[in-house]
């Protein structure tokens, strides 16, 4: 069965008729695995999403074409970032795949506390070079480390196969349940709005309050404010974002910061939640805000959630991103030995690789939002709330599961073609849904907006 088919049939969703894809083209999502079906079919599910809340709202359906290379670039839009004419650096030089003792991890330390915790695992100073590093992950067998670590908060991972990943708890668990979890709450109708009259802008009208960073939630509330929703991006003044993240799926939203352990800012998001119709939380399970949103969430809100292993499960307390969830479910295995389609570490037949793209994290985000979508069409229908979820272990899964794979991929390439925009200095990568051929604005300065919804005009 196809993702979107999956998508509609986990949920009990009515199809929508087929959505016209134009083929990825030039290898840009070239892989052993089939990439560009899960990328792709991310977004057709988004659309189907679409059409449907479009239906229950009284807007008029369009016919929907994807363009493949349209998706692609999205997907490859850290690799298409330009600032001034200049490429963005991509992982820390802390982050990537070491040789343990008996094996392989990956490290992930591209935000500073991050970093400081994996030195501190190691018995390192901070600052550490990358040779200090190995050598002292060497001296270590690769899943001690991935608990020490765990233990620690610090980020590291023993890379896997996929048959010893779907041996353990966590790697069954990840194969259970729907690609998107969606959970009735009996907490009360929310209060009603006036629709949307912009077929193109069917969200506008509706406030989503984004606590995610990273890629994957960061991508979803994009969607949701491509789709007319005013998206108000609250970070903690403690944990700065990374700012070539934030210019790439920050655009069309506002960001401002609160500290919620001061009095005067958790008056100030409490009122925020008083008036929301969405909450979209990137944090894991157990985590302070994730806690804090599920304590006040308003009623008949749409929550959704994205974390690396699960909101349940053996590891829904563990951190992760998609390098991580790659190396643990048994991608980078898969894509290892210097294949094409795959970007391994130096070429050698037993050293792990990576997907082309962090496919990870922008197919989760895209399915989160066609979640939510779908979700605020039944709440439109039944006046209820609900709390949707992904996982990126879960579409791992589902990428291992979905045959079609291929032993020799070519190499994959950047997308050619008109599908960047430039401004300001900065060129980012068009909207994945080509029906759109820009984002409402630019990706505004991180924390600088007032913690308010602006009102947007229809």
């Amino acid at each position: 069965m196809s993702l979107v088919g999956r998508y509609q049939a986990d949920l009990g969703l009515e199809p929508i008729g087929e959505i016209a894809v134009t083929p990825v083209s030039g290898g840009v999502l070239a892989s052993t695995l089939p990439v560009a079906e899960l990328a792709t079919g991310s977004v057709a599910a988004l659309c189907t999403a679409v059409d449907r809340y479009r239906s229950v709202v009284g807007l008029e359906s369009r016919a929907w074409s994807i363009s493949g290379d349209r998706v692609a670039a999205s997907f490859a839009g850290d690799r298409l970032l330009r600032v001034d004419g200049r490429a963005v650096p991509g992982f820390a030089e802390l982050s990537g795949f070491f040789r343990a003792a008996d094996g392989w991890v990956r490290t992930h330390a591209n935000y500073d506390h991050h970093r400081r915790r994996l030195l501190s695992v190691l018995g390192l100073p901070d600052p550490s070079d990358r040779d200090s590093v190995a050598a002292a992950v060497a001296r270590a067998p690769a899943f001690e480390l991935e608990q020490r670590a765990a233990d620690a908060g610090a980020l590291v991972v023993a890379v896997r196969t996929e048959a010893d990943w779907f041996g353990t708890p966590a790697g069954r668990f990840s194969r259970t349940g729907p690609l998107v979890a969606s959970t009735v709450r009996p907490d009360g109708a929310p209060s009603p709005i006036d629709p949307s009259t912009d077929t193109r802008r069917p969200l506008a009208g509706l406030r989503v309050l984004d606590f995610t960073r990273v890629i994957a939630g960061p991508v979803a509330t994009r969607d949701l404010a491509l789709l007319g929703a005013s998206v108000l991006r609250v970070d903690s003044p403690a944990l700065p974002e990374i700012v070539s993240q934030h210019l790439d799926t920050g655009a069309g939203k506002f960001s401002t910061l609160l500290d919620v352990l001061t009095e005067d800012d958790d008056d100030r998001l409490a009122a925020l939640l008083s008036s929301v119709d969405v909450v979209v939380c990137g944090y894991r399970t157990g985590s302070y805000i994730d806690d804090y949103v599920r304590s006040y969430r308003p009623s008949g809100a749409v929550i959704g959630t994205v974390n690396a292993w699960g909101s349940r499960g053996p590891w829904a307390r563990r951190r992760g991103f998609d390098s991580l969830v790659q190396a643990a479910s048994g991608i980078a295995a898969v894509c290892g030995g210097g294949k094409a389609g795959g970007r391994s570490v130096d070429g050698k037949a037993d050293t792990p690789g990576a997907l082309p793209v962090q496919a990870l994290d922008h197919a989760s985000g895209h399915l989160l939002a066609a979640g939510i979508v779908d979700a605020l069409a039944a709440r439109e229908d039944g006046g209820i709330g609900r709390t949707v979820s992904v996982s990126l272990a879960r579409t791992a899964a589902w990428l291992l599961d979905a045959g079609g794979r291929v032993e020799e991929p070519p190499d994959p390439v950047l997308p050619q073609g008109d599908h960047v925009v430039t401004v300001g200095g900065v060129s980012t990568s068009r909207p994945a849904l080509s029906d759109y051929t820009d984002h409402p604005w630019p990706a505004r300065p991180w924390g600088r907006d007032e913690p308010r919804f602006p009102t947007l005009t229809q």
